[in-house]
This record gives C-alpha cells, sequence and structure tokens, in this order.
C-alpha cells in the first residue's frame, strides 16, 4: 500500500508505472492491462488486473469470481491541488490488494476463484461542488467508467470508494454498505459484517443507503456518491466499502488520507477474495432474494435512468 502512494501521489503518476509495479509481482498466468479512455481533451488511465484461480473461470473451473472495483473520480487535482486527494483511497486500496494477491500467487498462495481488481488513475482530474463539500469529478463520465472497471464475469463485487463528504456516518476508519442487486437494497450480508469486524477488531458499521443512491448519475437525484454505480452496470451483487472520517472531508482534500484506514479496506477485499472463491463466503442469502423477486417483481428500473416526467401547462 505504502509503495503504491509512493507511485501515486506524483504528477507523473500513470496506469502504466502502475502496471509496471505490478508485473514485477505477479506469476506469468496474471493478466495486466492498462487501457486510455478519452473524452474531449480529457483522458484517464484504467488499469485491471486479473489473478487467476486453481479451479477459476479462466482456467475452465467453476468457482465463482470476485470482483473488486477502485472507485474514485481522481487521484490528484492538478493543477487546482497538488498531492494525492483524498478520493484517491479507493483506488489504492483496490490497487493494494491487487499487489497482495499477485505475490501471493507467486508464492504459490492461490485461490480457488479467478479475481478481477479495476482502477484508473488520473493525476489531474477536475472537480466539481457538491454539497456539504466539494467532490472530486473526472476525466470520463460514469458509463465509461462502468463500462471499463464493470465485467460480466464478476460474480460479486466490493466497490472500494472514499466516502467522507457527508454527514450521514460519522466514524472513522470503514464502512459496509448493505448489499445491491438489480436494483435491490437488501440487508448487510453477515459474512461481509464478520469480514469488517475480523479486520478491524471493531464493531461494523454499516453505510446507510437511500434508494436513489443506487441510481445511476445523471438523472438529476442526488446521490451519497458513486460508490454503488456498478450496481447499476451488472447483475451481480454489489457492496460498496467506504472509507470514513467523523468530519465531512472533500474527495478533493490532499493530506486526508490515513494509511491504516486504507489499509484495512484492502485486507476487508482480500479476505473477502479468499472465502467468496472457497464459496464459504455470501454477499446475500439467494434463495431469499428469489422469493422476493418472485413476490414483487423485478427492481432493475433502478439501473436505470428512469423515465422523463413530461408536466404540461
Amino acid at each position: 500500500m505504502l509503495q503504491l502512494i509512493e507511485l501515486i501521489d506524483s504528477p507523473a503518476a500513470s496506469g502504466e508505472r502502475i502496471a509496471e509495479h505490478l508485473r514485477a509481482l505477479a506469476p506469468a498466468d496474471a493478466s495486466i492491462e492498462v487501457e486510455v479512455a478519452e473524452e474531449g481533451a480529457l483522458a484517464t488511465d484504467f488499469v485491471r488486473v486479473t489473478i487467476p484461480g486453481t479451479d477459476g473461470r479462466s482456467s475452465g473451473g467453476s468457482a465463482p469470481t470476485l470482483g473488486i472495483v477502485g472507485r474514485l473520480g481522481g487521484v490528484g487535482a492538478r493543477p487546482e491541488l497538488i498531492g494525492m486527494v483524498s478520493d484517491a483511497d479507493g483506488a489504492v486500496a483496490a490497487l493494494a490488494a491487487a499487489a497482495k494477491l499477485l505475490h501471493m500467487a507467486s508464492l504459490g498462495d492461490r485461490l480457488p476463484g479467478d479475481v478481477v481488481v479495476s482502477t484508473h488513475v488520473d493525476p489531474d482530474a477536475p472537480t466539481e461542488p457538491h454539497d456539504p463539500v466539494p467532490f472530486m469529478s473526472s476525466a470520463v463520465d460514469i458509463a465509461t467508467m462502468n463500462a471499463m472497471e464493470v465485467s460480466s464475469t464478476m460474480d460479486a463485487i466490493v466497490s472500494i470508494d472514499t466516502t467522507k463528504g457527508n454527514r450521514i456516518l460519522n466514524h472513522r476508519g470503514i464502512a459496509l454498505s448493505p448489499t445491491v442487486r438489480q436494483g435491490y437494497i437488501l440487508r448487510p450480508a453477515p459474512d461481509l459484517v464478520e469480514v469488517v469486524e475480523t479486520v478491524t477488531g471493531e464493531p461494523a458499521r454499516v453505510l446507510p443507503l437511500a434508494q436513489q443512491d443506487i441510481t445511476p448519475y445523471g438523472n438529476g437525484l442526488h446521490h451519497l456518491n458513486s460508490i454503488l454505480q456498478p450496481a447499476v452496470a451488472t447483475h451481480a451483487p454489489v457492496v460498496g466499502l467506504a472509507l470514513t472520517t467523523v468530519t465531512p472531508v472533500a474527495g478533493c482534500a490532499t493530506g486526508a488520507s490515513h494509511e491504516t484506514d486504507i489499509a484495512a479496506a484492502a485486507r476487508f477485499a482480500l479476505e473477502v477474495a479468499k472465502g467468496f472463491g472457497a464459496g464459504r463466503i455470501a454477499f446475500h442469502d439467494e434463495d431469499e432474494f428469489e422469493r422476493m423477486t418472485a413476490l414483487y417483481g423485478g427492481n432493475e428500473r433502478f439501473q436505470t435512468l428512469g423515465r422523463e416526467v413530461v408536466t404540461t401547462p
């Protein structure tokens, strides 16, 4: 994690520099890809890491695949602000989990299932106004992020995101969201709550969600932040792992990252990867989800921009 911060906290931070670092840790069969996405004059580097499992789908096995998404606007806001911004925490945590998984695999400690880690690196992303503190924006829109970071191969997703710019959860550390799937907000997964308590040694904090938080950006509704945006692009269950603070802290603030909290987020993702691929950790009760959809129907409309209400004068 500290090595990745050194690479990211630089005006020269790039996907290729991160990939070079990760390749030095990786076994021969791991995949580390960098792709540049552009929108107008702005661009950002997307990094995707695939760590094959002993019984993973990439080798014809049946173990489920975990997705770990580092969600953010940018790792820096240059030239407006100098240094790594608070919003970078999600990328650092996801990449630290990838680095650890690659190193483990190179030593022979392979997990049963494949793990796919994706995030992006942009040292000069824009900012935007938001209440109660400014947000980091991004060089590309949320649909592009989801297209680049969310894959149909992911059977469940942990979305890690700095979630400090609010007065909803006043706690320094990490917090787990309820599981979100196909427009439904489900109860917090007991297996994941246990992992949070194991890696922190403290009672689990749960991030409250409103219905609009799990709808796509662009519909004119208020969103807590982008932590659950991956849920609009997949049928798989998604949980948000939030890095939180006691007081509101802007995503574009520098000097606001806490290394111990980022490490806890990375360890959470790592421990979930171990248990999910082995079938010991579930993101939700599948039978209960099927029962709920049978009773009340699908909620996929909340994964869309909805219908435009036209008022007549």
